[in-house]
């Protein structure tokens, strides 16, 4: 019993990883599922594809590997934040298509909720604001427009959850109902101060408390897979929301420490410490990870769109056939050329919360070829994050924030994005030797637990720089880019 299982349940597929006992990856399975848009801005996943493919590749690491089930000691969960799912107690069966984080349907009754004057008070309490990134509109909806769900929500026959709670239900066989301090902070409705449900938000929002899982730390008792999955039950230990995983992962215990995560989306979490910090640039407060009942919390920028905009390039304009031709053609595209690209598909994130917004391409020429996308596609990245970063720094001035970005995901692989990264915010980007964080985050979390990996001292110990970036970019031509890219978003939001 030498391995940990981490589930990483993402937004376009399910992956399970095994770390050995020296956390090391020893195999790796991975499953894509579709992703469902029935009108513009909306975006769903079978509930049942989910779990599938989480049980599916589960099965297929351990097999990999060339292990017997005997040698996992434990699961440790991570999974795509926000996304709401409402499911029959009874059968297992979800009413309606999970409604994934990107989903913008919730948009105008937010705005109605700002306009009544609410904001406020949901920020205090939750430290997020009126968007429908966020779970808690998301599930108002599915109750106000699946026949009978209200009724049979009220009944006490419908559960809600994030992923991460529908997964441990499926895995414990329906014995479980619950999730950690981290999920919690993400769905509108958990008082991230006092620790609870809001009732107050419960309320306002129309949603019966008896549908919420029980809140746990990101590192406790999650029940048992059931043995009829794996062929013998295997505690399940560790669960964090991916962002806050990989918050882990990178081993940003200390207040000052900053991270970002390039995968579908891309976010910028700072630790403060056990105090939480109210933006004045509205960023979000929210909980990087909870020990022994203690929140740590966190600053946070989100990016809706970030490796989101390579798959575009792939998939929606048949530019490229793979993620990875992107750098080559990035590094061909003409110097003479300025084609910036603002990838609000579905709307504009932090700083801004446009939800309505949306994508512009600008500076075309009859010359722009596939090299200028690609090239407009990977800085759009870097000029997202460095409005992120300027906000962090704003609210967090004074307590001194870590000058080096720690980064991972998908796209910290690619050279060419990470270097103009550090050229665009002025600072170095440090990428580890493990760019797997979130899994190994959640991995951690699991092995702490149970005594088979080290406390956190120790963890941050085995941090491993793999390259670390540093800016070359002349401060003039970055103000000149910088500027560009403000005007493009000005036009963007007018438009």
């Amino acid at each position: 019993m030498t391995h940990i299982l981490a589930i990483d349940q993402g937004t376009t597929s399910s992956r399970a990883i095994l770390f050995d006992a020296e956390m090391r990856i020893r195999a790796v399975a991975q499953e894509e599922f579709d992703q469902h848009f029935p009108q513009s801005g909306w975006v769903e996943h079978e509930a049942t594809d989910l779990w599938s493919t989480t049980a599916g590749t589960c099965r297929a690491v351990i097999e990999k590997a060339g292990l017997n089930i005997a040698d996992v000691a434990a699961i440790g969960i991570t999974n795509q934040r926000e996304t709401t799912v409402v499911w029959d107690r009874h059968t297992g069966q979800a009413v309606h298509r999970a409604i994934v984080w990107q989903d913008r349907r919730t948009a105008d009754y937010c705005g109605q909720l700002r306009e009544a004057g609410h904001e406020p008070m949901v920020t205090e309490r939750t430290g997020l604001l009126l968007d429908p990134y966020f779970s808690g509109t998301k599930l108002r909806w599915i109750l106000e427009n699946v026949e009978g769900a209200r009724e049979k929500a009220a009944a006490g026959d419908l559960l809600f959850g994030t992923v991460d709670s529908f997964l441990i239900w499926k895995l414990t066989g329906g014995r479980v109902h619950a999730t950690d301090a981290t999920n919690a902070a993400r769905t509108l409705l958990y008082d991230i101060r006092k620790g609870r449900w809001s009732e107050t938000i419960c309320d306002l929002l129309g949603i019966p408390m008896q549908m919420l899982p029980e809140v746990r730390d990101s590192a406790d008792d999650y029940g048992h897979a059931r043995a009829d999955l794996f062929g013998r039950e295997i505690p399940i230990r560790g669960v964090a929301g991916d962002q806050q995983a990989a918050t882990v992962g990178q081993a940003c215990f200390q207040p000052g420490m900053l991270k970002s995560t390039y995968g579908t989306g891309c976010f910028a979490l700072l630790n403060t410490g056990t105090t939480p910090v109210v933006s004045k640039n509205r960023l979000l407060t929210t909980i990087a990870y909870q020990l022994d009942g203690q929140p740590t919390y966190a600053l946070e920028g989100s990016i809706f769109v970030a490796g989101a905009v390579v798959q575009w390039l792939r998939d929606g304009l048949k530019m490229i056939r793979h993620a990875s031709e992107t750098q080559p053609l990035a590094e061909k595209a003409d110097p003479n050329q300025n084609v910036i690209l603002v990838p609000a598909f579905t709307g504009l994130g932090a700083p801004y919360w446009q939800p309505e917004c949306r994508g512009a391409i600008f500076g075309l020429t009859r010359n722009s070829r596939p090299e200028e996308f690609a090239r407009a596609a990977l800085e759009s990245v870097g000029f997202q994050t460095r409005d992120l970063l300027q906000a962090m720094r704003d609210d967090w001035a004074g307590h001194g924030a870590d000058a080096v970005l720690r980064v991972d995901g998908g796209m910290s692989a690619s050279d060419w994005a990470m270097q103009f990264l550090s050229d665009i915010i002025d600072a170095p980007v440090d990428r580890p030797e493990v760019l797997e964080t979130t899994a190994l985050g959640a991995a951690w979390l699991a092995g702490m637990q149970i005594g088979l990996y080290p406390g956190q001292a120790e963890f941050a110990e085995t941090w491993a720089l793999e390259r670390q970036f540093l800016p070359k970019m002349e401060a003039a031509e970055r103000k000149t880019k910088t500027d560009a890219w403000k005007r493009a978003v000005e036009a963007t939001l007018a438009f």
